[in-house]
């Protein structure tokens, strides 16, 4: 009899308790600011035309894939040495003009921001102070993330490319694995390793008389032609462009830098080169 008396007052404190728990304001989730916005509510501002969606808000985001910007390209980039004149960011400012590139070319794709963290050797074994490293379990986890948080929102095609040697097998499994996983789905996702193909790029240098002489054990300096010139279309700062003068030190790889207007301008051909090859490769993909 006790025991069914204190079955009965705690079947009563239970159901007291859901009650007043269901006239509490509802809590936030983690990371909300716990309000809630009818996502269907009307945008009240024009369109801000950006192709990248850091730049855009929800609702902007919103409205260009109701208007079939279906595509969404992730760019991953790096955070290492880039030898002396090169900042650690150099993959990601490089990305910063081809993506936007290609995504102007595709007309129906926006950019999700930058990775800048990918892979660049075991974690606990850095040699040049600035690198950032992710294990590839790490990398992979991260995009495959992001992939299936665009596919939620009515994304149709995903667009993987990297401008880092290091990231392509990481992204090439990617892709495969959840094209399996996807499979019967309206979204798809595609690696395009022609975005990053050096010899092809440098190549393309030489088309144009830009004949760099690299010597074994270039890597230290980890610097190049191409990526000089794309970076000098961004911010000639990133690659030191006054303090090398200043040293005479404005040349690479038996290039010289000089004058600035010109490599800017072959970086820029480069720039839309890329781009080129880049969409006729998503294109093709694409079913």
């Amino acid at each position: 009899m006790v025991r069914h008396i204190f079955y009965l007052a705690l079947l009563a404190t239970l159901v007291l308790s859901d009650s007043a728990a269901a006239q509490q304001p509802r809590q936030a989730r983690p990371g909300s600011d716990g309000v809630h916005t009818d996502p269907e509510l009307r945008r009240p501002i024009p369109m801000h035309h950006s192709v990248w969606i850091e730049d855009l808000t929800w609702m902007e985001v919103r409205d260009k894939i109701h208007a079939g910007m279906t595509t969404a390209i992730i760019p991953t980039g790096g955070i290492e040495q880039n030898g002396p004149f090169l900042t650690t960011d150099k993959h990601n400012v490089i990305l910063q003009a081809t993506g936007e590139a290609i995504a102007k070319k595709l007309g129906n794709a926006l950019i999700v921001p930058i990775v800048a963290y990918v892979p660049e050797g075991p974690v606990n074994e850095i040699e040049y102070p600035g690198t950032l490293s992710v294990s590839v379990d790490t990398f992979k986890r991260l995009l495959a993330d992001i992939s299936e948080s665009l596919r939620s929102q009515g994304f149709r095609n995903i667009i993987l490319i990297g401008d880092s040697g290091g990231n392509q097998q990481a992204m090439a499994d990617l892709a495969t694995e959840l094209s399996e996983q996807w499979h019967g789905s309206e979204t798809q996702i595609h690696h395009i390793p022609e975005y990053y193909n050096w010899p092809d790029r440098q190549q393309w240098l030489r088309d144009r008389g830009i004949k760099e002489e690299i010597q074994p054990g270039w890597e230290g300096l980890h610097d190049e032609y191409s990526a000089t010139s794309i970076i000098m279309n961004i911010d000639p700062e990133k690659v030191r462009m006054e303090q090398r003068l200043e040293e005479d030190l404005f040349t690479i790889h038996g290039v010289n830098l000089a004058p600035a207007d010109e490599t800017i301008a072959i970086g820029k051909e480069l720039i839309d080169w890329i781009a080129t090859v880049t969409v006729n490769a998503i294109n093709e993909s694409v079913d």
